[in-house]
C-alpha cells in the first residue's frame, strides 16, 4: 500500500476537514468524535478507531493544519 490509508485533510475555510480512507471521501469532519464515526463506518470497530484518533495513530496522515483541529486558521 502506498503512503498512509487515513488521510484528515487541512481545514476548509468554513470548517472541518475532509477525510479519505484510501483515497476514498469518506466524510466531512468536525471534530474527533466525527473521525472516529467515521472510521467506525469503514469498518474499524469503535473503540479501536477511538484509540487511533487519541493516541495519533502511524495510520493517520494530518494535512495541512494541526492535528486534532477543524477549524480554519
Amino acid at each position: 500500500m502506498d503512503g498512509v490509508p487515513i488521510v484528515v485533510h487541512r481545514p476548509r475555510g468554513t470548517g472541518g476537514r475532509r477525510v479519505t480512507v484510501r483515497g476514498q471521501i469518506i466524510g466531512l469532519a468536525h471534530s474527533d468524535r466525527d473521525l472516529v464515526e467515521f472510521l467506525r463506518q469503514a469498518g474499524i470497530d469503535e473503540t479501536t478507531a477511538e484509540d487511533m484518533v487519541a493516541g495519533d495513530s502511524q495510520l493517520i496522515e494530518w494535512r495541512g493544519g494541526r492535528a486534532h483541529q477543524y477549524e480554519a486558521a
